[in-house]
């Protein structure tokens, strides 16, 4: 499974492949720790070396949210389906052994080692043999260059950060969501404005809006209702003449004070959530207060949620499947 490891040891200190390459001898070695442990003698050490193991969910990651959009751009779409479902049949496994690690039932975690284990040993030669090779004929120097950031948040298996790539000149570090590096995308940017992370247009934006299964309020700072979704179904009634009207005006009297208290605390910074649920003409209700704040962590309003949660309420065991057919 190391066949291209001869071209990924000429790369450059940092580079994305390189460092999949380092975590890939640090998962060949812990596999072998696996193999090597016994649970019935030592479970402590067996479920460290588990634990270790199971941190490959951020390699997963990376190549899922990192990696594979960038093949996408360049036509290859097989690592978004293919690779990405034996991804999913490895989280399988780990979940099958976590159940069996909390019932400390060490018969059954022999047996079930091997099945992750192969099912690694496997992945790691088809990244070997196909994906890293591929992915190297394919992207350009100028694209490897924009991988760390997204690694960054998205984390690494190794004990240590990987250096930088390209090496950092002396300038300040750039957080996500105040990048504006200008990329190549698949769609167009035009009335566009950039958030967090990606554009919308106006219209998205509250098209989005519009469609989320929640009633939204927004209370800027100078407690000012400025905002709120108009959807099909909200859980309270809502008219444009609240817009511009003061918070205090906007409750009954007997929750008003409730209220206020809320937003006096959200300013002071002494608070920054506030819940309540309760039932409202046979439905069950759930709201939620934000404190907002912008980046220097200055006080900009509050954002109230309502949910209707009694479907959610209701909900048992787990589904996995479509049930539309």
């Amino acid at each position: 499974m190391n066949s291209y490891l001869p071209v990924v040891e000429q790369l450059p200190v940092g580079h994305p492949v390189k460092v999949y390459y380092q975590e890939s001898t640090l998962i060949q070695e812990l596999i072998l720790e696996l193999y090597d442990v016994d649970p019935t003698e030592d479970f402590q050490k067996y479920f460290n070396v588990f634990n270790q193991l199971h941190t490959i969910e951020k390699r997963f990651k990376r190549k899922e949210n990192q990696l594979f959009p960038y093949l996408e751009k360049y036509g290859w779409f097989g690592p978004s389906q293919g690779m990405w479902s034996f991804h999913d049949n490895l989280r399988e496994q780990f979940r099958i052994l976590e159940g069996y690690n909390s019932e400390k039932n060490a018969t059954k975690i022999v047996d079930n080692i091997p099945y992750l284990a192969e099912g690694i040993k496997r992945l790691l030669t088809i990244e070997d043999v196909r994906l890293f090779p591929t992915a190297m004929d394919l992207l350009s120097e100028e694209d490897w260059e924009e991988f760390y950031i997204g690694d960054e948040e998205i984390g690494w298996m190794l004990s240590e950060k990987p250096a930088p790539y390209p090496p950092i000149k002396e300038t300040a570090y750039v957080h996500p969501s105040e990048d504006h590096t200008k990329r190549d995308l698949s769609f167009s940017l035009e009335d566009t404005f950039h958030y967090d992370e990606g554009y919308m247009t106006p219209e998205q934006v509250n098209l989005l809006l519009r469609f989320l299964p929640v009633d939204i309020t927004y209370v800027d700072e100078n407690d000012k209702v400025i905002f709120y979704n108009r959807g099909d179904d909200r859980v309270f009634a809502r008219s444009k003449g609240i817009i511009g009207r003061e918070v205090r005006f906007c409750h009954p009297p007997k929750s008003v004070d409730m209220v206020l208290r809320i937003v006096e605390e959200f300013r002071a910074g002494t608070k920054d959530v506030a819940e309540f649920w309760f039932n409202f003409k046979g439905r069950i209700i759930h709201i939620r207060y934000f404190a907002i704040r912008d980046k220097n962590k200055q006080y900009k309003g509050v954002v109230e949620m309502s949910q209707d949660i009694t479907e959610i309420q209701r909900l048992e065991g787990q589904k996995r499947l479509l049930d539309w057919d």
